[in-house]
């Protein structure tokens, strides 16, 4: 929050060339223990946040912002110079998801569920936490 009541929290990668400020809450935060996230964070899961896509605003470096493109499912772009890990957003860029550790401070929100949980990490036992756990894709309510 800023000192005015507004919601603005910022972040960026690890070189700090690329930063954006998000200028509303994020609509629902989540886990993710696909092998697609265990394979681009070299981590058991990947935590995130989504987004309205128009309250991100890039402070600088948007330009440096390099994304990995599969055939299917949101693409996963990074900092082009440092690697950081930043989002994924859809094709038409109507939908997109902030990784929480790319925040400088706390965004407000918590994880409220765990999917792809079928493909866990066999060396990284999920916590009993309480979260819904689907095996597949959470299902979605418009975010």
């Amino acid at each position: 929050m800023s000192t005015d009541g507004a919601y603005r929290v910022s972040g960026g990668c690890l070189c700090a060339r690329v930063r954006f400020e998000l200028a509303a809450p994020p609509e629902v935060a989540g886990y993710c223990h696909c092998t697609r996230c265990q394979r681009r964070t070299g981590t058991g899961s990947a935590v995130s946040v989504f987004v309205d896509p128009a309250a991100v605003h890039w402070q600088r470096g948007e330009e440096l912002i390099r994304c990995w493109k599969p055939a299917d499912g949101m693409h996963k772009c990074f900092c082009g110079e440092c690697g950081a890990h930043l989002l994924s957003r859809s094709p038409d860029g109507s939908r997109m998801a902030l990784r929480m550790g790319a925040f400088d401070s706390d965004p407000g929100i918590r994880p409220s569920y765990r999917q792809f949980v079928a493909y866990a990490a066999s060396w990284e036992p999920i916590p009993d936490d309480g979260l819904p756990r689907y095996a597949e894709a959470r299902p979605r309510d418009g975010t």
